[in-house]
């Protein structure tokens, strides 16, 4: 079979999905056949992390290949319309690539397209005056009842769960497969295809059909949660549906668990129907494409009594990244491989981009992982460095450093630090940080975070040591100022103003 010059890209994201949760990594519950025979046909990063874990700023990364000082967010904030250098639909447009997404998005302002020639909505209950999203026109036209799409009272960040209230072809993990088959078949047939799919779960509410609920609701290897000998402080049971921090007790945590779990198994099985059609239609064109699937950050699902993301630890920061390389290429790249490199959000552009045949430009930090994906002994980065200026609290505010095997997280508002030996303790349940047998080891993972902030002019970096925050850190950095300044400035050019 022929290989294109210009391969079909097709990105598979979830939302909220943690890097555990695959049954290709091993999970003692989680079932996902679809995404575990992208894996055999290709490379699992076992390793891979978002810079800073939550929506908005993680999709930052992905869009347009940034660090998050330099695409400037540094936390969940900030709605302005950014003109960005280059983004990843930009530049595979310019390349000849018909470029859609299907989904959500989760950027600002919420139709701004951002390079994609066409884009089909479903922003969760994210809703910003005069929006609203294509899922939910649909869910309007084709409900058949009197009943909402929120009638089964789970708020958008709660740790509460139950099976979804709607037949299963309006939920949205079915109307965003059966976009993205409609995306497909409607694609330029004379170009090579950029297509985002992008899954509004696992995210909560943990509300997947009721198959999928009975799936894992009395399933017995759901696991406990991790609970660290440094989380006396959270073992408290808080009055509020959307606690980022809270004692639920174990019926709670397990069902809890049993709609997160059902909703990725769910997710998975609509991968599978979207490739069915795809190869139904053109199984040369699914030879000849490259799928990429991972998710834009965690949840910590009841871990050390917190629920949701924003956090360093494990289950918020680190997240499933699994590439299939088109079989058309043969043995150009190893198959059913595992990489331990640390890898980010940031590297999805370039490894795109790459894969096209497309110049990777200046702006973006991220890494190609082809030249990884063929070779494991390549130079590559010694760690990633991520962060989250505010985790609902200033309190809790962190900068964080690993290479997979080994943490070391900041807390900038009080200079309070952890350390963690992943290789014995994935689980993070034993903390390090005041252990003298480690300080020397501490030290240099201090040193490589405070090297990171006093390069990049960031106040927490000085001196070669990290400064405390008493007041909280930076939320957004200096250069989203810059992008903002630019995208008013071609409003104002747009519009004929002076």
């Amino acid at each position: 079979m022929a290989r294109y010059n210009k391969p079909h890209l097709l990105l598979i994201t979830t939302d909220q999905q943690r890097g555990d949760c695959l049954g290709c990594a091993g999970h003692a519950a989680v079932e996902t056949p679809y995404i575990d025979e992208l894996a055999s046909n290709g490379t699992r990063f076992r390793h891979a992390y978002t810079s800073v874990p939550s929506c908005t700023p993680a999709r930052a990364g992905i869009l347009t290949g940034m660090d998050q000082w330099h695409h400037g967010r540094l936390t969940m904030t900030g709605s302005d319309a950014l003109q960005y250098p280059a983004t990843l639909p930009a530049e595979l447009a310019a390349a000849g690539y018909h470029t859609q997404l299907v989904g959500k998005a989760h950027h600002a302002p919420q139709r701004r397209l951002q390079g994609f020639h066409q884009m089909v909505l479903d922003e969760s209950g994210r809703r910003d005056p005069g929006f609203v999203s294509d899922y939910h026109a649909h869910f309007g036209r084709a409900r058949e009842g009197e009943y909402g799409y929120r009638d089964h009272a789970i708020d958008w960040n709660s740790w509460m769960a139950r099976p979804s209230h709607l037949p299963e072809h309006l939920h949205p993990t079915y109307w965003t497969a059966s976009e993205g088959i409609r995306a497909m078949e409607t694609r330029d047939p004379t170009s090579p295809s950029f297509l985002w799919l992008s899954f509004a779960r696992p995210h909560s509410p943990y509300d997947p059909p009721q198959a999928y609920w009975d799936m894992y609701v009395d399933h017995d290897d759901i696991p406990k949660p991790h609970v660290g000998d440094w989380s006396d402080r959270y073992d408290r049971r808080v009055a509020d549906v959307n606690a980022p921090r809270s004692h639920r007790s174990a019926r709670e945590t397990h069902r809890a668990r049993a709609g997160y779990y059902g909703n990725i198994t769910f997710i998975d099985h609509q991968i599978g129907r979207f490739l069915y059609e795809y190869r139904k239609r053109d199984p040369e064109g699914l030879a000849n494409t490259l799928i990429l699937f991972t998710s834009d950050h965690g949840d910590m699902m009841g871990d050390h009594h917190h629920w949701r993301k924003t956090y360093a630890y494990e289950g918020s920061a680190r997240i499933p990244f699994v590439v299939q390389w088109p079989t058309a290429w043969g043995d150009d790249v190893a198959r059913d491989t595992v990489r331990d490199a640390p890898i980010e959000l940031r590297d999805i552009m370039p490894t795109l981009l790459q894969a096209a045949g497309v110049d990777i430009p200046e702006s973006v930090d991220g890494s190609s992982l082809l030249p990884l994906a063929r070779d494991a002994s390549v130079p590559w980065r010694a760690f990633v460095q991520g962060e989250h200026s505010t985790c609902y609290d200033e309190e809790h505010g962190m900068q964080y450093v690993t290479d997979g095997v080994q943490k070391y997280i900041w807390f900038h508002h009080t200079g309070h630090e952890q350390f963690f030996d992943l290789t014995t303790d994935p689980g993070e349940c034993i903390d390090l940080a005041a252990d003298p047998a480690w300080q020397a080891c501490i030290d240099v993972w201090r040193s490589r975070l405070a090297e990171v902030n006093e390069k990049r002019g960031d106040p927490r970096g000085q001196g070669g040591r990290l400064i405390t925050q008493p007041d909280g850190a930076l939320r957004l950095s200096p250069n989203y100022a810059r992008w903002r300044d630019q995208a008013a400035d071609a409003m104002r050019a747009w519009r004929g103003e002076a």
